[in-house]
């Protein structure tokens, strides 16, 4: 089967109906037993401005589908397209230069994108602020907590003004009330600028917290098992009941794709 690249493609003639689009992808890995799948027939849309989570299991290709949207990447077999170029992406670990200050690493990613320099520092401030770290803008990394790394992180993410935002885990390594209180930060950024934002977590509470879809992938290959709209109202947080609700029947899907593969 011939291998299709992905791509990024302009769209101009016609309105821009998603953010992303990722049809029919699959991805093997080859190693000394042969190739591995570890995503199949993947197909996916994610519209301009929404929030979409992707769940699934430790293993299931959650991130090698966003290395592959990030253009880090190519499928097997498959298109991905992404009408508003090359998305930005924001890793579990803030993945910070220590040499710089947290404005600086801002205006690094600004320097990249073709901002001059006579403009880097104010929009470096600006996006600090939008972060909640007005003032932060000389602080080194070793002065920074672990959740103001990842606002600076976010901040940098957005400095690349991509209309989407690819989210790998960046939580994770967070505390339970860290995690809240960035949660509502990026709810309040997402309603804000108006980014569309496709978020891993293997978090079913988190998945929930945040999204307007929640997207579950199967275990070993990959594949997309089952999709729910989440109509709770915003602001919502992890201890709400409808929040638990819908958690709790997610949480029931995802333990059956974990059974169904371990009995493989």
């Amino acid at each position: 089967m011939a291998t299709v690249l992905a791509k990024a493609a302009q769209e101009t003639a016609d309105p821009v109906t998603h953010a992303a689009r990722i049809e029919h992808v699959s991805k093997s890995f080859t190693g000394p037993a042969g190739a591995h799948l570890v995503l199949d027939d993947i197909t996916l849309d994610v519209a301009p401005g929404e929030f979409v989570t992707l769940l699934g299991a430790s293993g299931c290709g959650k991130s090698t589908l966003l290395n592959l949207i990030a253009g880090l990447d190519q499928p097997t077999t498959g298109t991905i397209t992404t009408p508003g170029g090359r998305p930005a992406l924001m890793f579990q670990e803030h993945a910070l230069f220590p040499w710089l200050t947290a404005g600086q690493n801002i205006e690094l990613a600004l320097r990249l994108r073709g901002v001059t320099k006579t403009e880097r520092r104010t929009e470096a401030e600006r996006l600090l602020e939008l972060v909640r770290l007005t003032g932060a803008h000389g602080k080194r990394v070793h002065e920074l907590s672990g959740g103001m790394r990842q606002r600076v992180a976010m901040a940098r993410a957005l400095a690349q003004h991509s209309d989407l935002l690819l989210m790998d885990e960046p939580f994770a390594a967070l505390d339970a009330i860290t995690r809240d209180v960035l949660h509502d930060e990026l709810t309040r950024i997402w309603q804000e600028t108006g980014v569309s934002v496709l978020f891993v977590t293997h978090n079913v509470r988190e998945a929930v917290r945040l999204a307007q879809r929640v997207v579950l992938l199967s275990s070993r290959p990959g594949r997309i098992a089952t999709q729910w709209t989440v109509d709770i109202p915003q602001p919502r947080r992890i201890e709400d009941p409808a929040v638990a609700e819908l958690s709790l029947e997610i949480t029931e899907h995802l333990r059956g794709e974990i059974r169904r593969h371990g009995q493989h």
